[in-house]
């Protein structure tokens, strides 16, 4: 048993037992500057008088709505500290989201970080009744700036501060995370301390750092996911470093030499196409190991390979690979994956490469962690890991997942037809998502309840599973299967812009004038990636395979509207804005 009953007691924790001199370090003015244990605590202290003094009372609703940074995890602790309950909020939504979710939590306080953030708050502030104060982590003109919280707190005593810490308990609520939607309203999923603190206990062995790691976070703590890791990295005395932005995260990995770093899929396709593209400008020799490398790498597994295979893995590693480990730093023990399915290919690469990726599966509403694979319980390459402690998992007749454990939620903000729905009487959580065991033992997903759908001939598609193996195409960047109630299905594909064109140049294919619209309407841009289908379609049956396609021009996005926050299809939005693409397919 962890020794925390509040998430506020962690870093206490960490600071009797294993002070940090550099908690947190952020990247400021070219320089790596560091906070420790002592000043974080001192300064969310004086945080939390300040919001005892501006009229915060316990069980009020205060919202956070910024990118992942120091400032953040202050407030957080500040807010907890005096009993009232955080509300992370996703910096990219719209003001429409913005507007439902302060309104469905009834937001006392906000503190955002930046001008872009403060602009769409304004716009629906009159719309929020119980709004009353609004501040920033940065100067924004027009905008109380966040320092003002600590100067309120100046004649507020820290007694007051500890007589609100002492009296939250362990299943009391600490958090309410309003969940992405890809359909409808996003709902706000209640989380206790011992739900989160759960998770922490129970992923403290599946993660292989300790009190020396250093860790690199750039994935939006408002996400459960990061933010528990936050916690768990704080608990066991870990250094946390800012990557600055996604734009910069390769330079972040190589100056901070991470031992734990997490990502997303789409993440880690990014990385790994740097990485080919890199390759593909090797000539001669060099070329041809690299990419022999790459092929043992397509054949590994941490079960039932030979030792002539072991052989060409090792020198593999000692030519190639290694290179691939000096670029992400040289010191990455494990890669945690999460929010989406990886693709099977990329975990056997990386794992042959030595930068072992350790892929979960988990919700919202479980705390997020259900199970991992890791070095404590096994790897299984496509699948989620086993189930970490303390957590129950069966599958239903229809093949769903069902949850049970102290990582459950408490239910959803101010909507309890909608828990009852997903939380049975015997309190097993319906995840929606469909799945088996592997070995009895490891998690497979295999889709979304939600997702599957009938072709007109009353056939399944499991749209998830195909679109995660058709990406293992170099020329597929983003891809979207469609076809429910139609004879056949089909799909909206976006070309990978950048890999197209160098292969364009190398085989003297004409682009016009290079544009995106101008690829995608190139005949032989067509026809070759129409060969790339038919080479994925032979691995599905022919209810399954794809007919048609078309191309996009504009890649799915969060801004687009196309994506989650957390980088999930929104179909729904997808099929309304490419109406007429899907007409050129069905009609």
């Amino acid at each position: 048993m962890i020794e925390a009953s509040r998430l506020f007691d962690i870093p206490h924790y960490q600071l009797k037992n294993c002070p940090n001199p550099n908690m947190f370090v952020t990247k400021t003015n070219g320089t790596w500057v560091g906070v420790s244990t002592a000043q974080f605590l001192d300064h969310a202290m004086r945080v939390s008088k300040g919001l005892i003094a501006l009229g915060v009372k316990a069980g009020d609703n205060v919202a956070l709505v910024s990118n992942t940074r120091y400032e953040w995890n202050v407030m957080d602790i500040a807010i907890q500290q005096v009993g009232a309950i955080v509300v992370p909020l996703y910096p990219n939504i719209s003001e429409g989201e913005y507007r439902y979710i302060m309104k469905d939590a009834s937001i006392q306080l906000c503190v955002l970080s930046n001008e872009e953030l403060f602009e769409k708050i304004s716009h629906i502030k009159n719309d929020v009744e119980t709004l009353k104060h609004v501040y920033s982590f940065e100067g924004v003109s027009g905008c109380d700036n966040w320092k003002m919280i600590e100067e309120a707190g100046k004649d507020v005593s820290e007694t007051e501060v500890q007589e609100r810490m002492s009296v939250v308990k362990y299943e009391d609520l600490a958090t309410i995370i309003y969940t992405s939607g890809t359909t409808g309203n996003p709902k706000g999923v209640m989380l206790s301390h011992k739900n989160i603190l759960s998770n922490v206990e129970a992923c403290i062995d599946p993660i292989p750092a300790d009190r020396n790691s250093k860790v690199l976070s750039f994935l939006p703590v408002c996400h459960i996911y990061e933010r528990m890791l936050h916690y768990l990295y704080m608990y066991i005395g870990c250094s946390i470093h800012f990557a600055e932005s996604l734009e910069t995260i390769g330079d972040n990995i190589r100056e901070v030499k991470p031992d734990v770093f997490t990502a997303v899929p789409r993440l880690i396709e990014k990385v790994y196409d740097k990485i080919i593209a890199k390759g593909d400008e090797l000539t001669g020799i060099k070329r041809k190991l690299f990419f022999w490398a790459v092929s043992v790498g397509e054949e590994y597994d941490v079960i039932g390979k030979g030792l002539w295979y072991k052989i060409k893995l090792a020198i593999a590693r000692k030519l190639i690979f290694s290179k691939w480990q000096e670029a992400l730093g040289g010191n990455v023990r494990a890669i945690a994956s999460g929010s989406a399915a990886l693709q099977p290919r990329l975990a056997r690469i990386f794992l042959a490469a030595n930068l072992p990726i350790l892929e979960g599966y988990g919700l919202t509403e479980t705390s997020p962690v259900v199970s991992v694979n890791s070095f404590h319980k096994g790897i299984r390459i496509g699948s989620v890991g086993a189930l970490i402690d303390g957590v129950e998992v069966k599958i239903a007749e229809d093949g769903e997942i069902l949850v049970k454990g102290p990582n459950v939620m408490m239910g959803y903000y101010n909507k309890p037809v909608e828990t009852a729905e997903v939380i049975d009487a015997d309190g097993w959580f319906h995840t929606g998502d469909i799945g088996i065991f592997i070995e009895n033992k490891f998690l497979k997903i295999t889709d979304r309840k939600k997702e599957i759908f009938k072709t007109s001939g009353g056939k399944y598609i499991a749209p998830q599973a195909m679109e995660n193996k058709f990406k293992e195409s170099r020329f597929i960047e983003q891809i979207v299967v469609i076809g429910e109630s139609q004879k056949f299905p089909a799909a909206f594909i976006v070309p990978s812009f950048a890999f197209v064109k160098d292969w364009a140049q190398r085989k003297g294919v004409d682009l016009g004038d290079g544009s995106n619209a101008s690829i995608c309407s190139n005949p032989v841009v067509k026809d070759r990636i129409q060969k790339e289908i038919d080479e994925f379609n032979k691995l599905f049956g022919n209810w399954e395979q794809l007919k048609k396609f078309v191309l996009l021009e504009n890649e799915l996005s969060v801004d687009g509207g196309e994506l989650t926050p957390t980088l999930k299809l929104k179909r729904k939005k997808i099929l309304e804005k490419y109406q007429e693409q899907y007409n050129q397919i069905y009609c």
